[in-house]
């Protein structure tokens, strides 16, 4: 491995201190080691198409339909792993040294935003831990801004924030003090797992009365909770806010532990039935411009509602490299990998993402960066607003500094937020070209992942740092259902992009290097492995059914390549999982999910996307649930896979793995007839591999069935109860399995007097409530 160490230098009062502030590390083993890799792969790989096209043209007794299609799928398992290999070009990893950074350094404004739309679906406790650990960010706080974003315009969240800013009044003296490094509340409290503090009477008597205090506060939210009839109001004004915290906590006991707070400011935009929406990307230009009149900070970190600040020098950690005078002036953005607090030891749904992150996000770091991941990253706002070269054409407002906001008058602070509010309202965007050629993009639901293209089709720069322990801490999804919906909405998002203008092999290979347009191809048309998958889920299967060999004999030199391609695909990400600190479990957890997600979610992001185009759907965006059910909780962590709610997204998986068993079981009759095992070998293996990774949905089958026979079984009550049971029992179910909704449970009213009502049992089966 090869280590550059990158030196800054600053002049400041006359004095000039050289530090380094940030290191890379060329990983070369892992270099060398990839290129070997891809060049054998690449010739094994066209040694196989060469077999497909060579034989569909030569081969008179071939299957031309199954062999064209088969072909086609493997041309586009080719081409997808072409565009992978941009990632393993050249990785490399960074490290910071914060304590080099001068103690005089008058560090810029930073602006923290945080977007929030529904108080159901995003927990408002979860919302008030991640502001209060902003505004708890190891940064001077004259020189730091946060901004809620309520799309929800609900008065619970509103509440919520003046108790949240009344505590940290109280909490981030006490973070400072006793030098706490896990400053979110709510997980201080409940495991503080990472402190090495020294525990004193003083120490133990505070943190108890803070504890107290956080739970007053907690009762006080979740109450006013429970009793709200309206969560979100879709149809209301703008309304900005500067809290001052003036709640029940609010009180002149500890004076002597007071200190500067930070800005904070609520803001809730005009939304109108009649006007777009714009989602995601809507909120962060509102807030872009509302921050403008306020503090202006040249950084910005954009945060989920639920990714709460884990180290508080984070900040800090991302100016080792903003403030670079080599690195800076082309560098947009500082990201940090996004992790999860509640994965489970066996993390059946791949929820930390170990491919992206410890391998994806480090190859784009040695191209010329990583994509924005839609929350953690550290952002200049001069980027948002044209090329590195382009005079700096962001607002003029002069940078304001929390003291100085909340010393305004009351007719200066009433003012400013009309003026804000303004910024705020459906008609400010209107004949702008708002989210068009500059700001958060409104081309695609994924605002991020747009943008943070576009800026790098500009000729901008970002770094990825992945330090020891994790900055950002988030909650991730739980079950089937929410990992799906929000698979619908990425994949259908990024393959938009990828069949407009702006496609990375045309619009983004003429802005910046091909293997960084190679690795935005990946990204925007792996949706696509859905039709692969499919293809290679029902092609194979019913020519092993009626006897058709797909592939080469066993003994054949032909069959070696194939062979070759498999495990050579898969020995390269077990290599990468077990030189990663994982397991072969790991890896098959890995293998499993990429093929249900394929073949369910990419599946219906694709049919999403073709909806849309045609006219038969409206673009919507669909939240992710946040909200942790325990019921499902234990189940994940238990390793046991939760299909409730997800039926819809699982029929294609489900019809998938009934093929596979009728046709295996019908076409050994076959071969056992015909003795052709050389040529089915390779039909049989996939089909066993298949049963292998939906043997989640082959249990919810076999619960279905058992569903049927029990219902079967069911009393059928009516006035006229004379014969019919049968039947009648039969046509519930099938009126069952058509009223599923979206928790899972369905309730079918039979021309008797049937009610069924279901639920999914431990074994990821139906059962009869």
């Amino acid at each position: 491995m090869e280590t550059v160490a990158l030196v800054s230098s600053y002049d400041k009062e006359d004095m000039a201190s050289t530090k380094v502030l940030h290191s890379c590390t060329i990983l070369t083993h892992r270099i060398i080691t990839n290129r070997l890799h891809i060049l054998f792969h690449f010739t094994v790989t066209l040694l196989l198409l060469y077999y497909r096209i060579s034989h569909f043209f030569n081969g008179n007794s071939l299957p031309a339909l199954s062999w064209a299609l088969i072909t086609i799928s493997e041309i586009i398992f080719t081409f997808i792993w072409c565009l992978t290999q941009a990632f393993r070009w050249r990785p490399l990893s960074r490290t910071v040294s914060i304590d080099e950074i001068p103690a005089n350094m008058n560090l810029e404004g930073l602006d923290v935003f945080v977007c929030t739309a529904d108080p159901q679906k995003e927990p408002t406790m979860e919302v008030m831990n991640t502001i209060i650990s902003a505004l708890a960010l190891d940064y001077p706080p004259e020189k730091l801004a946060v901004y809620l974003s309520d799309d929800g315009g609900s008065y619970i969240t509103l509440y919520a924030l003046k108790e949240a800013f009344a505590f940290s009044k109280r909490w981030l003296p006490f973070c400072m003090k006793y030098r706490i490094k896990t400053r979110c509340p709510e997980a201080f409290f409940s495991l503080a797992k990472y402190e090495e503090l020294s525990i004193t009477d003083e120490f133990s008597a505070k943190k108890d009365e803070l504890e107290m205090k956080y739970n007053l506060f907690k009762r006080n939210v979740e109450k006013i909770c429970e009793d709200a009839s309206n969560y979100v109001v879709f149809d209301r004004p703008a309304h900005a806010e500067i809290i001052h915290g003036d709640t029940y906590m609010d009180d002149n006991e500890n004076d002597e532990e007071s200190t500067k707070m930070p800005l904070l400011v609520y803001v809730s935009r005009e939304r109108r039935p009649s006007n777009p929406h714009r989602f995601k990307a809507g909120a962060l230009n509102t807030l872009l411009r509302v921050s403008e009149k306020f503090s202006n900070g040249p950084y910005l970190l954009v945060l989920d509602c639920d990714m709460y600040c884990n180290d508080p020098t984070s900040a800090r950690q991302a100016m080792c490299f903003h403030l670079d005078p080599q690195m800076s002036p082309s560098l947009a953005f500082v990201q940090f990998p996004q992790m999860f607090y509640n994965i489970s030891k066996n993390d059946i749904y791949d929820n930390q993402a170990r491919s992206a992150y410890r391998i994806k996000w480090q190859g784009m770091d040695g191209i010329r960066g990583p994509s924005l991941s839609g929350t953690s990253f550290y952002l200049k706002r001069k980027a948002l607003y044209g090329s590195p070269n382009c005079e700096d054409k962001h607002s003029s407002e002069a940078q304001r500094t929390s003291d100085e906001l909340m010393k305004f008058s009351s007719e200066e602070e009433i003012a400013i937020l009309k003026e804000a509010k303004h910024l705020a309202s459906c008609n400010y965007e209107r004949n702008t070209k708002w989210g068009e050629e500059a700001r958060f993009s409104y081309e695609s639901l994924l605002e991020s992942t747009f943008t943070g293209y576009l800026l790098h089709c500009r000729g901008w720069t970002s770094v990825y740092l992945c330090p020891t322990r994790p900055c950002f801490l988030g909650c991730t999804t739980i079950d089937m259902k929410d990992a799906l919906v929000q698979l619908v909405k990425w994949s259908s998002g990024l393959l938009q992009i990828g069949l407009s203008r702006f496609s990375p092999l045309s619009y983004g290979v003429s802005r910046m290097s091909i293997l960084q347009s190679m690795c935005y191809g990946y990204f925007i048309y792996q949706p696509l492995y859905a039709i692969a998958f499919l293809i290679y889920g029902i092609i194979p299967q019913l020519c092993f059914l009626y006897g058709i060999p797909l592939y080469p004999k066993v003994l054949s030199p032909w069959f070696v390549v194939f062979s070759t391609v498999y495990l050579s695909a898969i020995g390269q990400q077990l290599h990468e999982v077990l030189s990663d600190g994982g397991t072969t479990l790991t890896w098959w957890n890995e293998q499993r999910i990429w093929v249900i997600k394929s073949v369910s979610g990419s599946c219906f992001g694709c049919l999403d996307l073709f909806m849309k185009w045609s006219g038969i759907k409206k673009t919507t965006f669909r939240l992710t649930n946040k909200a942790v059910d325990k019921d499902k909780l234990e189940k994940y962590e238990k390793g046991e896979f939760d299909f409730q709610g997800a039926t819809m997204f699982m029929i294609p998986l489900s019809a998938l793995a009934i093929l596979n068993m009728a046709c295996f079981i019908g076409g050994l009759g076959g071969i056992i007839l015909r003795r052709n095992y050389e040529e089915m070998f390779g039909q049989i293996f996939l089909s066993l591999f298949i049963m292998a990774v939906s043997y989640p949905m082959i249990q919810v089958v076999l619960g279905w069935i058992d569903c049927v026979l029990r219902v079967m079984n069911i009393e059928v009550f009516a006035e006229d109860t004379e014969g019919g049971a049968w039947f009648k029992s039969l046509v519930a179910v099938m009126k069952m399995v058509m009223a599923l909704d979206d928790d899972g449970e369905m309730t079918v009213e039979g021309e008797g007097k049937i009610a069924v009502t279901t639920e999914m049992n431990d074994k990821c089966g139906l059962a009869i409530g």
